[in-house]
C-alpha cells in the first residue's frame, strides 16, 4: 500500500477548502451575533451576510437580492423544483408536468419523484444522447405536446458524472417561448465554465459551497427577479428569512466562506480550466495506453465536457472493486455521485447514455481540482494497470464461482 502520500482524484464530490475561504470561516465563527438581532453584534452579522450576498452576485451575473443563501446544493434543488412547481399551480389551470434530463443529480430527480408520488405532479425524464448531452428535440416535443402544462424544467449546467455540458441555451429558448421557467443546478459547472445568471435566461441557478473550496453546508439558490418572474414557494417555514423564501438563521460564517470561494473560482476561472484540461489530457492519454480497452465516456469535444473530470468504463470489472483497489494504492477516486455511493446498481447516467449494464458497472471517475498536479495524474496511471489486473481476477472468480 502507498501510504506516503494520498492521491486525491474525487474533487467533484468534495474540493478542499481554499486557504482564504477556510480563514473567512474561521474569522466567522469567532463573531458572536444573530444577523436578525438589532443590536450591534447583529448587524455586525448581518453586514457580513450581506457583503456575502454581494459578492456571490457580482461574480455570477446577479443581483444582490437573487441571492438566496442555504445549506447546499441539495437544499437549493429541492427549494427549486418544488418552490417552482407550487408556484406554478394555480385553481383555473394547475399545471402539472415537471420535464427533468434522465442524467440529473438525484438531488433534482428525487424531489421530482416526490412530487409525482405526493403532490400529483406528472414527472418526464427527458432522454439525452449517448454522450450524456440532452436530446433537445424530445424537450421541445414534450413542450409541444401541451405547453400551458408544463410546471417548469430542470437541466443541470454540466453532469457530475461524465462531464457532459449541457445545451442550456437551447433548453432556455425552448421553455421560454412559452413562459416556462428552467432551473439548472451548476453544482459542478461555477468556477469551471462561465456561469452567469442574468445572460442565461434561468428563472433558478444552483450554487454548491463544497464543490468550489467553500465550506461543506453552504450554498445558494439565485432566483431571477422582476417582471415575469415565477414565484417559488418556500419549503421552509419560520423566521421568513432570505426575502421569505428559506427561513431559517442564516450562517453568516459559512456564507462569508462561501463568497470567498465563488470569488476566487470565477476570478480564477480561465486558468483554472486550462490547468486542468492539461492534466485531464494527460490522465486520458495514460488509461487509454494502460488499459486499451477502457472506453472514455462524455462528449469528445472539449468544449462540451467539465475541464476537470475524467470518466471511463473499464471491461470485466466491477467499479467498487477498482475503486477500493486503488484506494489501496493511496489513489482516491469514486464510481459515480458520492451522495448513492454504495449503491450496488448501474448508474442512471450511464443507462441514460445507453451503456449496457455490464460495461456500465465497470465505471470510474476522477475528477481533478485546484489541488491536483502531474504527480496526482501519474501516480494513478501507474497504479490503474495492477488494480484492472486484479479486478477482473476477482469478477471471474466470482462468475466460475
Amino acid at each position: 500500500m502507498n501510504a506516503a502520500r494520498s492521491t486525491y482524484l474525487d474533487h467533484a464530490a468534495s474540493t478542499p477548502m481554499k486557504p482564504a475561504a477556510r480563514d473567512a470561516m474561521l474569522a466567522g465563527l469567532e463573531r458572536t451575533g444573530n444577523p436578525g438581532s438589532l443590536h450591534t453584534s447583529g448587524r455586525r452579522a448581518r453586514r457580513a451576510v450581506e457583503e456575502a450576498r454581494e459578492t456571490v452576485a457580482a461574480a455570477l451575473g446577479a443581483r444582490p437580492a437573487e441571492v438566496v443563501l442555504t445549506a447546499g446544493g441539495t437544499e437549493s434543488d429541492n427549494l427549486a423544483v418544488k418552490g417552482l412547481w407550487w408556484g406554478r399551480q394555480s385553481a383555473g389551470r394547475p399545471r402539472r408536468r415537471v420535464l427533468v434530463s434522465a442524467v440529473e443529480h438525484h438531488a433534482v430527480l428525487d424531489p421530482a419523484d416526490w412530487l409525482a408520488r405526493d403532490q400529483g405532479a406528472e414527472v418526464v425524464r427527458l432522454p439525452v444522447l449517448t454522450d450524456g448531452r440532452l436530446d433537445v428535440a424530445a424537450l421541445e416535443e414534450a413542450i409541444a405536446a401541451d405547453p400551458g402544462s408544463v410546471a417548469l424544467v430542470s437541466v443541470m449546467w454540466a453532469n457530475n458524472e461524465v462531464g457532459a455540458v449541457q445545451p442550456l441555451d437551447a433548453v432556455v429558448a425552448a421553455a421560454s417561448a412559452h413562459g416556462i421557467p428552467v432551473h439548472a443546478d451548476a453544482a459542478q459547472a461555477v468556477g469551471a465554465l462561465p456561469v452567469d445568471l442574468a445572460a442565461s435566461g434561468l428563472a433558478a441557478l444552483t450554487v454548491s459551497g463544497h464543490k468550489l473550496g467553500g465550506p461543506v453546508g453552504s450554498g445558494a439558490l439565485l432566483l431571477a427577479r422582476g417582471a415575469g418572474a415565477p414565484t417559488v414557494v418556500p419549503v421552509l417555514h419560520g423566521g421568513g428569512q432570505e426575502g421569505g423564501v428559506r427561513s431559517g438563521t442564516v450562517d453568516a460564517a459559512a456564507a462569508a466562506s462561501l463568497a470567498v470561494a465563488v470569488d476566487l473560482a470565477v476570478a480564477g476561472r480561465e486558468a483554472h480550466a486550462e490547468h486542468l484540461t492539461a492534466l485531464r489530457g494527460r490522465l486520458a492519454a495514460a488509461i487509454t495506453s494502460a488499459v486499451p480497452d477502457a472506453v472514455i465516456t462524455g462528449p469528445r469535444d472539449p468544449a462540451l465536457r467539465l475541464p476537470g473530470l475524467l470518466h471511463v468504463v473499464v471491461p470485466g470489472c466491477e467499479g467498487d472493486s477498482l475503486l477500493f483497489l486503488l484506494d489501496a494504492e493511496g489513489v482516491e477516486c469514486s464510481t459515480g455521485s458520492a451522495c448513492t455511493a454504495g449503491v450496488s446498481r448501474p448508474s442512471h447516467v450511464l443507462s441514460a447514455m445507453g451503456v449496457p449494464d455490464p460495461l456500465a458497472r465497470g465505471a470510474l471517475r476522477f475528477s481533478l481540482g485546484h489541488t491536483s498536479t502531474a504527480q496526482d495524474v501519474d501516480a494513478a496511471a501507474a497504479a490503474l494497470p495492477l488494480v484492472v489486473a486484479r479486478a477482473r481476477a476477482a469478477a471471474g472468480t466470482l462468475v466460475s464461482a
